[in-house]
């Protein structure tokens, strides 16, 4: 079984990422600039932010931080949206999900320029993403590719089951691992109402495993040699860290990780890679890689 390294492999891309914005920088051209707005005090919301902020600054980018709290209307928050947009020097930007029930999130996401959307949330970049065209990726998906790709995991032709159906994950995921330059793979994607559940995931090569339910894909349900990647990251009471709590992940992973030729952890296996790729979009952003 060999451990699939997050952290080690987002460390590498990102020193990489740094001696390239050194060069841009040397050579007369723009530092790139990410800039992120954070509503309310959320713990997940607020450590995330705050690890994208230490990533920009080993990328060697500009980053600013735009808080508001929960209480924030729309309309505020569209009228921040658009002063992004407009702004020359921020060359992409996200708005931290989730935001409060009072506000629509698929309405900031859609005024936000898809030129400028790291995160690659924006229908347009969706679209672009689903038919094989140049465009940010949404970040998860991207860096489970990644990683797939640094441990020279072979998904050409292997079944794949994706489990969940997110817009954020599951099926960007599906969608990546069907396309010929990505993972050429078979791809199912299985989720709570899915029947046969167990079987579909038994005949799978490889597993990604984005449902949100601690400890759901268990030894029964993985086949030997099976390639395990776990996307959950449930808060899960624990008294004995000082936080109160840890990180769950959707695999029971002690009794998965002996049956799988290649497994992620929680943490430190997906969670490095998604703030990975969103140094990576940000610095395609700043090249104007994909869009004028």
């Amino acid at each position: 079984m060999t451990l699939i390294d997050g952290k080690a492999t987002a460390n590498v891309i990102k020193a990489q990422i740094a001696e390239e914005v050194k060069a841009i920088v040397a050579a007369g051209g723009k530092q790139p600039h990410l800039a992120a707005v954070l509503v309310g005090h959320d713990g997940g919301s607020e450590t995330y932010v705050k690890n994208k902020v230490i990533a920009c600054e080993q990328c060697g980018f500009k980053s600013t931080l735009i808080r508001f709290e929960d209480t924030v209307t729309e309309e505020e928050l569209l009228a921040c949206v658009d002063r992004l947009n407009g702004d020359a020097d921020v060359d992409g930007f996200i708005v931290q999900l989730p935001l409060p029930k009072h506000i629509n999130e698929q309405r900031i996401i859609e005024a936000i320029d898809y030129r400028k959307d790291v995160d690659g949330f924006h229908p347009i970049n969706v679209g672009r993403m689903a038919i094989g065209l140049p465009c940010f990726i949404s970040a998860t998906p991207l860096g489970i590719l990644t990683l797939l790709q640094h441990y020279h995991v072979d998904t050409s032709g292997k079944k794949c089951v994706v489990l969940g159906r997110s817009n954020i994950v599951g099926k960007p995921m599906a969608q990546l691992m069907m396309q010929k330059q990505y993972g050429d793979a078979t791809v199912t994607v299985c989720h709570s109402h899915s029947r046969d559940l167990k079987k579909e995931c038994r005949e799978a090569d490889i597993i990604i495993a984005a449902i949100g339910r601690p400890d759901f894909l268990t030894a029964d349900m993985v086949k030997p040699g099976a390639v395990v990647i776990d996307v959950g990251t449930t808060r899960v009471p624990d008294a004995t860290r000082k936080s109160g709590f840890r990180l769950n992940g959707d695999v029971k992973f002690n009794e998965v990780a002996e049956k799988c030729s290649f497994i992620t952890p929680v943490p430190g296996g997906v969670g490095p890679m998604t703030i990975c790729s969103l140094m990576k979009n940000t610095l395609a952003a700043g090249k104007k890689e994909f869009y004028q």
